[in-house]
């Protein structure tokens, strides 16, 4: 659960230098594994530096972050439980990553995102579910979409913004990237948003923690609520206006398999789905 948080290269787009990580071997992941020779690059991307979404530099005038808290709006509380504080900085509660500072992330310690799993039977032409012929189970399809900045295939989740319900956050990702919302006319996002309502009403938790993401530094990293929801008959999911939005270039039903590569460390997401639903792995 530390792999990617450790990418040699930082994904960072449109900078003709790239981004290195040091590198930090598994024995010396760990903080309390004594390393006197670690010396991880700093960086914060410029963007990160102006966003109106993001923490302002530690050492501005009346920025006093509250660690291991909610922070007004924003929630500095970790999943994992309480994260340490050193130099004034938050410490990634699974270890060292190369690289301190924030990178393109906006937050100081924690950045919490939700993550739907919508998912259906996979079946043949005449409505029955195909059986996977080695496992005998059958397989599940879930909606996938392709990254526009180039990670690859993905859950539509996203980034919770500060004050919002996890609840909600689920609705608004998946609409956005799975539905288009932002470019949809106000009558179709009404008709989205009623059915999307209904076939959120009912979820299961299948996990909350920590992501392995490259996005992650020394200093901010990616946590989620991941949520599970099955159309059993797949009249549900067939009824949703499915195509790819804001940040997502492409979209698709994907069969769930052991095969699969996905973004950070959903493919681990995508399999507790599989077998809280005791489907083909």
């Amino acid at each position: 659960m530390h792999e990617k948080a450790r990418c040699a290269i930082y994904p960072l787009k449109g900078q003709s230098d790239p981004v290195k990580r040091f590198t930090v071997p598994d024995d010396k992941v760990e903080w309390n594994k004594e390393w006197t020779d670690y010396s991880p690059l700093e960086f914060t991307a410029p963007f990160v530096l102006t966003a109106v979404w993001a923490d302002p530099p530690l050492d501005k005038k009346d920025f006093s972050p509250s660690w291991n808290s909610l922070d007004e709006k924003v929630n500095r509380k970790s999943h994992e439980g309480e994260y340490e504080i050193q130099d004034g900085r938050p410490l990634n509660p699974h270890g060292r990553t190369g690289l301190s500072g924030r990178g393109i992330l906006g937050r100081w310690g924690p950045n919490h995102a939700a993550d739907p799993v919508v998912t259906r039977w996979q079946r043949d032409a005449a409505g029955s579910q195909i059986l996977n012929t080695d496992s005998g189970l059958p397989v599940l399809e879930f909606v996938c979409i392709e990254r526009g900045d180039g990670g690859g295939w993905a859950i539509p989740g996203g980034m919770v913004d500060p004050g919002e319900k996890v609840s909600t956050a689920l609705k608004r990702e998946f609409m956005e990237e799975a539905m288009d919302s932002t470019q949809a006319s106000s009558e179709e996002n009404a008709e989205n948003s009623a059915l999307v309502d209904k076939f959120f009403s009912e979820g299961t938790e299948v996990y909350k923690g920590y992501v392995d993401d490259p996005r992650n530094t020394d200093n901010s990293w990616m946590e989620t609520v991941v949520m599970s929801f099955h159309d059993s008959t797949g009249d549900s999911v067939g009824r949703l206006k499915l195509k790819a939005g804001d940040d997502a270039k492409n979209l698709k039903w994907m069969a769930i398999d052991d095969t699969l590569t996905l973004y950070a460390s959903h493919k681990a997401f995508v399999k507790k789905v599989a077998e809280l639903l005791k489907a083909h792995w």
